[in-house]
Parts: structure tokens; sequence; C-alpha cells
């Protein structure tokens, strides 16, 4: 039986949502205030619904579409006997078009705007953020600035309308400042920036409402990117199947070349990470010291001490799978083996810590025709591409198309959102969470992902396959034991576990 389809979850741009949004309006006749009407009424449904027991409201909205929507909120809430406080940052007189309407039919209902110093603070309210939408242009501007500072520090909880203000809808970069919100309501089309970035740190719950848009308007606006995870990875079936007459030739030799002095934990993690993700076969090239701890923690492991890449040839020309990177370090010897492993043989390679600071600095090149994965972190990738993190973080998405350019490789450029780009699409990962940032991660994808290319046949797939089985099992092993104290080598059994479940 043949795998099946990588269902997948559409990203847009902001420019894609407008043009979804005008679509519907030309093609499907659906009239602006209707759209907008769906628009608030699916955010109060959220509301409703995770706050069940929320009898006031303080709602702030600016002047555009994204304020429309929270004039409709306000008149839904005042339907529902709820009390509401709107401060409006955009004189009515100034809306036009859905917004005045909507912030009229609020008026009939009994909404009377309050004044910024008028407003009553007291727990046991709820602020619906309705200021700035996905049109925002350069930095936050005054008085919405100071608006956004004085939610945050409400300490109350947040519902975003559509988007956060003062996220990027593209890239997930914070413009200056943002809210920070429990939930967001985002409609039409889900912006791919609420999924990377500072993106997942400023909507909290994203929940989607498409309104009333056809299916025709979507076939229209080819989506930019895909939200993926294990959830939909896994029903693909990327694992070849364990027949009857299976041996250890048939799930691939995966070599994993590293451990630099005082660094041999990260072959170790790696390599235990590959022969548990169900590699046949695995060998580490290392300093010869790591051996002995190597083999006591893992006898399964094939552990040779090399001392320069003429000694590495001979374990390259036995691999199907060469990853390089794990505590590789940056000397003499560790440029040796990598140029070694770059210039010798065709199998897949994964570029992975060291091996891509040594490239940034050194401009190594492999032979052409074979598999390249790439797996950086923000600060290894402002490395290869000249720049500071800063300007990576600006927008990930030009930052891991522009590395995926570099290399014709396969991509994961690593972060809150993960990143993937195989050259024909890019991917935002929906997996992982904060515990993840400590020492090793990288190692264990790393191992990880070599198994994954040593068992599937598609690189693209093996790379979503890695990346997100890693990030799902961090996310157990958190719901399980908390948000402190995940350590990399945690992450080993709880592969392993999702694996097979």
């Amino acid at each position: 039986m043949g795998r099946k389809t990588l269902q997948r979850t559409p990203l847009y741009t902001a420019a894609q949502v407008r043009e979804l949004d005008n679509l519907a309006i030309e093609r499907a006749a659906i009239k602006p205030y209707a759209l907008m009407c769906q628009a608030g009424e699916a955010a109060f449904a959220a509301l409703i619904s995770r706050w069940p027991d929320m009898r006031e409201l303080l709602i702030f909205c600016g002047g555009g579409n994204n304020g429309g929507d929270g004039y409709v909120m306000a008149r839904l809430a005042r339907q529902h006997d709820m009390e509401v406080q709107l401060v409006a940052l955009t004189p009515q007189e100034s809306l036009t078009g859905s917004a005045l309407q909507a912030a009229q039919d609020a008026a009939a209902e009994g909404v009377v705007p309050t004044a910024l110093e008028d407003v009553r603070w007291h727990s046991g309210q709820l602020i619906v953020d309705a200021l700035l939408g996905t049109g925002l242009q350069g930095e936050v501007r005054e008085p919405f600035a100071a608006v956004i500072e004085l939610i945050n520090q409400s300490g109350l909880p947040v519902l975003a309308v559509d988007i956060p203000s003062g996220l990027c809808a593209d890239s997930g970069n914070v413009l200056g400042c943002a809210v920070q919100a429990q939930m967001t309501v985002t409609f039409i089309g889900q912006k791919r920036g609420l999924f990377t970035g500072h993106g997942p740190a400023c909507t909290g719950e994203v929940r989607y409402a498409r309104l009333a848009v056809p299916d025709a308007v979507f076939n229209e606006v080819p989506a930019q990117s895909r939200l993926i995870g294990w959830a939909c990875v896994r029903e693909c079936q990327p694992f070849t199947e364990r027949v009857a007459f299976a041996h250890k030739g048939m799930f691939g030799h995966v070599l994993i070349v590293g451990g630099n002095h005082g660094m041999g934990g990260a072959v170790m993690m790696a390599a235990e990470m590959a022969i548990k993700a169900g590699a046949g076969l695995v060998s580490v090239a290392t300093r010869e010291q790591h051996i002995a701890p190597l083999l006591a923690r893992c006898p399964a492991i094939m552990a040779h001490g090399v001392n320069d890449g003429f000694a590495l040839l001979p374990l390259l020309a036995k691999a199907s799978v060469v990853v390089v990177g794990p505590g590789l370090g940056q000397d003499a010897w560790a440029e040796q083996l990598l140029q070694a492993c770059m210039e010798n043989g065709q199998q897949p390679l994964v570029l992975d810590a060291d091996a891509l600071n040594l490239i940034a600095s050194g401009g190594y090149q492999a032979d052409g025709g074979r598999t390249l994965c790439v797996t950086p972190h923000p600060m290894e990738a402002a490395r290869l591409l000249g720049g500071s993190v800063a300007d990576v973080q600006a927008d990930r998405f030009a930052a891991a198309r522009m590395l995926q350019q570099m290399f014709a490789a396969q991509v994961l450029l690593k972060g809150a959102g993960s990143i993937l780009d195989d050259g024909n699409e890019q991917a935002v990962l929906a997996d992982g969470n904060p515990a993840m940032a400590t020492a090793g991660m990288g190692d264990v994808l790393s191992g990880l992902l070599g198994a994954c290319l040593a068992q599937i046949a598609d690189p693209s797939l093996a790379m979503r396959t890695a990346a997100s089985l890693h990030s799902a099992a961090a996310d157990n092993w958190v719901q399980k034991n908390g948000k402190r104290g995940l350590i990399a080598p945690d992450l080993i059994e709880e592969i392993r576990i999702l694996q097979n479940d």
C-alpha cells in the first residue's frame, strides 16, 4: 500500500488574505459588512467558549476593519447583557465603510466609547484587542504603543482579533511592541506570522474561522507555506514497514562524525538517537578518548577513533547517510573531517552545529548531486548569511529560502515555529515548546534526521518526520513533567515511543 498524502494547514501572507477577502466580496457576492459581522461573531463565540463566565469586556478599537470587528463584538456583548467599555483610538467621525457601520450599530445597542483616562480597570475583566490588523507597516506608533503597554501590564486575559496588535502577519516579528494575548481568533486565512518567531509568544491559543469564503476562492490563491506537525506527518506512514524477513541492511548505515575534545556527549546523544530511531547500523568517528564512554553507554554503536580526514575515508565508504557536526569543534581536526565528508561520497549528508560554523568561515563546497540537509539555529544561520540574528528573526521565511538557495538543500531553520524549506514549499512546525531551549537538543535531532534519511526515500519527508517527531516528543515530556528540567537525552526514549505509537 502506498503512503498517504501529507495533510497540512495552509498559511498565508497578509497580502494573500486581503486577496481572498476581495475575491470573496467580488466573486461570491459577499457584502463587506457581512464578512465583518461574521468575523465579530466568530471571535465572540470563541470568547464565550474560552471564558464562559465572563461578564465584562474592555474593548480597544482602532480605525480599520480590525477596529470594526471590535465594534461588532461590543454590540454582541451588549446584546448578551455584558458590561462593555470600548476605547476608540480613532474617532468615529474618521471611520469609513464597514467599520463606520459597525460603530453605528454598536451605538444603537447602547455602546458609548470611553476615554482612555476614564477606563475602570479591575480583575474580572477581559480585554479585546482590536487595535491594529494585518495592514500594519513599520513600528507601532503612539498612541497605540502606549495602549499596548497598558494592555500587557494589566494582567488581564486578552483576546486578539485576527492578529495581536504589533505582530507582523508575514514574519512573526514584533514591530516595536505587540499585544501578548491568551487567545487569537484569526479569519479567512491563517497568517504565517502567527506560528513562527515571536508569533507563538504573542498569540496564545489560535482559533481559526474561515467565514463564508467558498472553496473556489481559496483555489485561486495558493498558500505560501504550510503548518505541519507529527499528528499529520505520521498519517503518511513515513517509515519503512518492518517485514518478517527484515535485516539490518534494509534500514541504512548512519555515520556520525564529531565529538572533539570536551564534546563527546554530542556524538553519543546523536548516535544513540540514530540507533533507537531505527537505523540498521550506526557508526561514530570521534576522538579516541570518547570511545570507551560511548561504548559503555551504547554498545550497539560501532565507535572509531580518527586522527585526521584520511582515516575517515573507509568509514565514509560504508555509510549510507553521514551526519557531521555534533561536537565537531572548529580546529584543524574538525576542518579535516568536514572536508573529507563534503568531498567524498554521494550519500545524504546532514550538516549541523560546528559543521555550519566552519562552512560560514571557510567556504567549503560539497560534491554536487547529493542530498544535503542543513539544520541551523538563528545564530548559525546569521553566520552563513553574513548578517545578524536580528536580520534572520526579522524574516525567518526569507532567511530559510536564502539558505535553501545557497546550499540547494533541505533546510530546517530552528527556533520557535521552526521553518522547513525544500525548495518547493516552506512549512512551519506546529510542535515544540520553550523547554527545548537547552544544550544537546540539536545533537539528538541530527541523529534522528540521520536515521530518518536512512529509512525514508524522500529527503523532504525525512526532514519533516525528524523535525516533527523531535518537537512532539518534547511536548509529550513537558505534558508529563512540566516546563523545566528537560534535557536532550530525555527525548531519545520519548521519540522511540512516538515512533511505535
